[in-house]
């Protein structure tokens, strides 16, 4: 099989430019002409230079498409794709993106379908872009001929999930901002009020109370052994990263993470409700169930619903049903349990874990929302009390000492 670099005009009278494969010439152009393509000039060329290793480990070549990027990518295609030709949309796309990058990485795709590629396997050459689990979505449209329909369930999906990781963040945004000024503000307070304060008492010779001496003793740890707490911090950082390292600590971990109340809940549902929505897609798009949870898998950062997963994939392999599998597991919210159950028992799987996934999103905004309103007060208070903490602990000695002057 030898390859060929080609020049040529399509239908609407636009060059292209591309690779091919062929036995020889006349086959190359065999297969340009059945693409519709007057070929201008084909010469011998070679096939795409296999990537070497990464210098040190580091992968030093094109960056991937952000989470973003590839949503809007994946809703654009969809969209093109109704009206014109893959290829064409793949080309036009390339056209329009800004980013370079992007471009670079959408042009290699387009490639391999001028090739004469598969689109999953021309998003293969790009494997950090698309994803396992992207690529066989696609794969499954292009064989059932559904392919526009399947990018369309894809870009729903992706533009969920990107919904879901923005009020994540929005929700998380402001407490954190909150609880990092806060903590900024005691601590200088704690390193330039406090210290400044402390030298007029010196030559009072009078004992100070005990929550004056607490605060200046914080004071001081913080002043003169303040690397002391870094190298502690730093080192207790690296001590906890080097053992959730180890399979069985990062398991045990994750197990108690799901225990703790309100995060663990948090983390359960997101992953329910993304897991639900993820498995619709795919029953939808007549993708086997148990490829689509082995993909799914893979993609959980949690050890312990990764080891859920797991079993209900095996339990399913058995032949066992999906409902009672997550049952089993103990992890997985009633709700999803008993809708999967529903949707089993009526032949319409894809459509109740849909309407589960909505639920768990909304349950999960709601949740948010609540937990946000708490604790943007809880912060204030107890910054509030720390305040009012360092604040009395100075004012207890110039009562005193006002104390003393009058008698």
């Amino acid at each position: 099989m030898a390859d060929f670099d080609y020049v040529a005009i399509d239908t609407r009278g636009n060059e292209t430019r591309g690779h091919v494969a062929a036995a020889d010439a006349a086959a190359a152009r065999a297969v340009l002409d059945r693409r519709r393509l007057f070929v201008v000039r084909l010469d011998p060329g070679s096939a795409p230079a296999a990537k070497g290793r990464p210098l040190f480990g580091l992968d030093l070549g094109r960056a991937k498409m952000s989470g973003k990027q590839l949503t809007l990518f994946t809703r654009q295609l969809a969209t093109l794709n109704r009206v014109s030709p893959l290829e064409e949309s793949l080309r036009t796309i390339t056209r329009q993106t800004e980013q370079e990058g992007v471009r670079a990485i959408v042009a290699t795709v387009h490639a391999g379908v001028v090739e004469g590629r598969r689109l999953a396997d021309a998003m293969a050459r790009e494997p950090k872009s698309f994803p396992p689990l992207y690529r066989a979505m696609v794969a499954a449209g292009e064989s059932s001929g559904t392919l526009p329909q399947i990018m369309e369930r894809l870009s729903t999906l992706l533009e969920r999930q990107a919904e879901i990781r923005g009020k994540l963040l929005t929700a998380m945004a402001y407490p954190s901002v909150l609880a990092t000024v806060a903590m900024g503000v005691v601590i200088a307070l704690m390193a330039f009020v406090v210290p400044q304060v402390v030298e007029q008492f010196d030559t009072v010779g009078q004992e100070l109370p005990l929550l004056t001496r607490l605060v200046i003793g914080l004071s001081d740890l913080l002043v003169h052994w303040w690397w002391l707490l870094v190298a502690t911090i730093v080192a207790a950082g690296v001590g906890a990263w080097a053992a959730l390292r180890q399979p069985p600590v990062r398991l045990a971990f994750d197990t108690w993470l799901l225990r703790v109340p309100l995060l663990g809940r948090l983390l359960r549902d997101l992953h329910a409700a993304r897991m639900a929505r993820t498995l619709s897609t795919m029953v939808a798009s007549r993708l086997p169930l148990l490829e689509g949870l082995s993909l799914t898998a893979g993609t959980i950062h949690n050890r312990r619903l990764k080891a859920a997963s797991d079993e209900i994939t095996e339990a399913i392999r058995g032949g066992g049903s999906l409902s009672a599998a997550m049952r089993r597991t103990g992890v997985f919210p009633p709700l999803l349990v008993y809708l999967a159950a529903s949707g089993e028992a009526a032949g319409r799987l894809d459509e109740m874990l849909e309407r589960a996934a909505d639920y768990l999103e909304r349950e999960f905004d709601r949740f948010t929302a609540t937990a946000l309103s708490l604790l943007e007060p809880l912060i204030i208070v107890v910054m509030g009390a720390i305040v009012a903490t360092i604040v009395l602990s100075i004012l207890l000695p110039i009562l005193q000492l006002n104390t003393l002057a009058g008698q």
